[in-house]
């Protein structure tokens, strides 16, 4: 191919003959006509040292343009060279440069187009976006369309309805708005801040909504029943860092009247990731219709910037949601605070989850771009752009994992029942994707700090920065806001549980300090002090009469044993403020250093005498340990969650219960057998209490 460079200098050349050829014909012609002879030696020549001058400028001209197009030809024929031998050795980068030429030949007022993605691709595309601090996932979101373009807002921006909108940006598109019914003499009485939203495949699935403010609460009632909804999804708190994000649109208890809607409070059950209401709701308007049930699931972990830290909990919110929607019933109400973001997010991944299911592909990027011409802004930030994949990857690698107590003994069975010789067993296949959970370890900064790492019996086995127990910091001396433990969450209570080692003696004065430091009352301990020779715990209370570690004084009330299970009562005093507090430790001697118990009733025991002491007590946190504070540990705490919400919902998730242990502390429920302990203890809870009416 000719070079650009090579026209252009060729008509320079043209240009300067031309213009040098112009100046002499001109010279000639003005002799002539003057009468005047060039050859008079009289006469200084001025016209020919004029084009000389003139000639010696072009040639400089034309050299600077030579020597411009060398320098340019050179540098071009370089950058495809390093370009060559970047895309060599590396898929990715030939991948990344691919896309990148692409998205360059386009028009670049053109939007940028991104395909579908099929499931079996979805952790390799998720990879490739990740890279970079999310650089593809900001590209990919910065180019879906705002949505403004697409529609008029003429309703929304009429003065009377300009402080019914929580947010002046956060507007309903006219095509696409809720329109209630007109209220007599009452100009746009017509008019809520909410947007029907398809779902994947059926139209109007949804209604984005602010969330109410105290002068739209009625607006919103009306909404609710004049749709037919008998579901709302809310994804804010009330407050967030002292802002309010949404009025408290419902009675905390009996019943209230909102315009001609009257709401009654039914049930309210509160779970760690989301609270369910249900509400009783009736238009005394029109002769008094008959009563509807609408229930009310509040997702409240969501923090207040960002998002989630893992999709686990908005993934069985999202379950829970869709099975108590009636299929009858009109649109699903979702709201946050502006109605786009949270919302968005929400909508999305229930939609796309419905899309991988019908059509074994992921298409995030024109499904975004078709709702935010129904509602704009729809999917705020990058972030829940990028939650949004991260919660659809989880769904694909681990699926729906939850049981009905009913079907325990078959999946048991299947577990159990390789389909040919050389397959895993199912239940090893399972607990090997546990081991797939990454342990982070740029989140262990504190517990690596060489004066902490002193403090761990195991060193694999330290708390995340996120969630470690913090301890008041003694004045001068560094280091000591630090012990080695965890927050876990609990069924129904964030923060419920304190995994932790046993205490080595140069911290059994942290570890006291824990205790009355977050008012624990409770402590279970799943070791011995001695197990085949060797310390496992420091024996941190005393064997009669009291003991004082630091400020911390321990004195022993009672020490009685029944069926594994030592029960010991110490009074603690906190020697600088003379104040004290009864403590009750639980000592479960029935599991060896190596393997499980032998059955699982002893276990069913203790955190049955866990669950009442703590009701007793007001809910503080357990403390838990066994010897690393990892593996025993983790089996009880995994089921102490799993009982509980087999009693409550007459529903399990052994694989979740668990994964959702590992993010929080490295190798919780350490080995295969521990995990089909799991599975053993919730069939023994079952077989003795079958005459449970929700387990029949």
């Amino acid at each position: 191919m000719e070079p650009v460079g090579q026209p252009l200098l060729l008509g320079v050349s043209l240009a300067l003959t031309t213009i040098v050829a112009e100046a002499s014909i001109s010279n000639t012609t003005t002799s002539l006509h003057n009468g005047t002879s060039t050859d008079s030696p009289g006469d200084v020549p001025v016209q020919p040292v004029l084009i000389g001058v003139l000639v010696l400028v072009l040639v400089l001209i034309l050299f600077v343009l030579l020597a411009s197009y060398f320098f340019r030809f050179r540098r071009q024929r370089k950058a495809a060279v390093s370009s060559n031998d970047k895309k060599m050795p590396n898929g990715i980068l030939e991948e990344q440069e691919q896309q990148r030429v692409m998205l360059l030949s386009r028009s670049p007022s053109g939007p940028k187009k991104y395909f579908p993605i099929p499931v079996e691709h979805l952790e390799d595309e998720i990879r490739v976006r990740s890279a970079d601090d999310c650089k593809r996932f900001r590209e990919e979101f910065n180019s879906l369309p705002s949505g403004h373009s697409q529609g008029t807002f003429e309703m929304a921006n009429k003065e009377e309805n300009k402080e019914k909108n929580r947010y002046p940006n956060i507007l309903p598109n006219d095509h696409s708005r809720v329109i209630l019914s007109q209220l007599d003499g009452i100009p746009c009485s017509d008019y809520v801040n909410a947007s029907y939203i398809d779902g994947y495949k059926e139209k109007n699935k949804f209604i984005a909504a602010q969330g109410p403010k105290p002068e739209t609460v009625n607006d919103f009632w009306r909404m609710v029943w004049e749709q037919k909804s008998a579901t709302i999804v809310m994804l804010t708190n009330l407050k967030e860092r002292k802002e309010e994000k949404c009025y408290q649109y419902w009675p905390d208890q009996g019943c209230w009247m909102y315009g001609n809607i009257r709401v009654s409070v039914e049930d309210c059950i509160v779970l760690v990731d989301y609270t369910i209401r249900k509400f009783c709701i009736q238009s005394l308007h029109d002769g008094c219709k008959a009563p509807r049930l609408v229930t009310q699931l509040h997702f409240t972990s969501w923090p207040d910037f960002g998002v989630p830290f893992t999709p686990i909990g908005m993934l069985k919110f999202l379950k829970k949601v869709k099975t108590l929607n009636p299929s009858h019933a009109g649109p699903i109400i979702v709201h946050c605070s502006a109605g786009v973001g949270r919302t968005g997010t929400f909508i999305v991944i229930d939609a796309i989850i419905d899309m991988m299911h019908t059509e074994q592909k992921v298409d995030v990027f024109e499904f975004v771009s078709r709702i935010r011409n129904q509602r704009p802004q729809m999917v705020q930030t990058d972030m829940q752009y990028t939650f949004i994949y991260q919660a659809l990857l989880e769904y694909y690698l681990y699926g729906d994992t939850e049981l009905d107590v009913a079907s325990l003994e078959k999946h048991l069975q299947s577990l159990h029942s390789p389909t040919a010789p050389l397959d895993k067993i199912g239940l090893e296949e399972e607990f090997r994707k546990l081991t797939n959970v990454r342990i982070m370890k740029e989140n262990m900064r504190t517990g690596n700090l060489p004066a902490n790492m002193k403090k761990a019996r195991v060193i694999q086995i330290i708390p995340y920065d996120f969630n470690r127990v913090i301890l008041s910091m003694k004045r001068g001396q560094e280091y000591t806001d630090y012990i080695n433990a965890s927050f876990i969450d609990g069924y129904r209570q964030k923060d419920y549980f304190i995994a932790t080692q046993g205490p080595l003696p140069h911290t059994v004065e942290d570890f006291w300090r824990m205790v009355w430091e977050w008012k624990c009352h409770t402590i279970v301990m799943l070791t011995e002090v001695q197990e085949r020779e060797q310390e496992k715990c420091f024996q941190y209370w005393p064997a009669d009469g009291s003991v004082t570690h630091g400020e911390i004084n321990i004195e022993i009330k009672s020490d009685t044993i029944a069926e594994a299970i030592s029960v010991r009562d110490f009074l603690v005093t906190f020697n600088q403020e003379k104040k004290s507090r009864l403590v009750r430790q639980f000592h479960f001697h029935g599991w060896p250093e190596i393997g499980i118990p032998a059955e699982g009733k002893g276990m069913i025991d203790l955190i049955a005498a866990v669950q009442k002491q703590q009701q007793q007590t007001g809910n503080h946190p357990i403390t838990v340990h066994c010897s690393a504070g990892a593996g025993r540990t983790g089996t009880f705490i995994a089921l102490s969650n799993i009982l509980e919400r087999v009693k409550a919902e007459g529903l399990l998730d052994v694989f979740q219960a668990v994964k959702s242990l590992r993010l929080q502390r490295p190798h919780m429920v350490q080995t295969l057998e521990q995990y089909e302990f799991c599975y053993k203890v919730v069939q023994d809870f079952i077989d003795i209490f079958s005459d449970y009416a929700n387990f029949k």
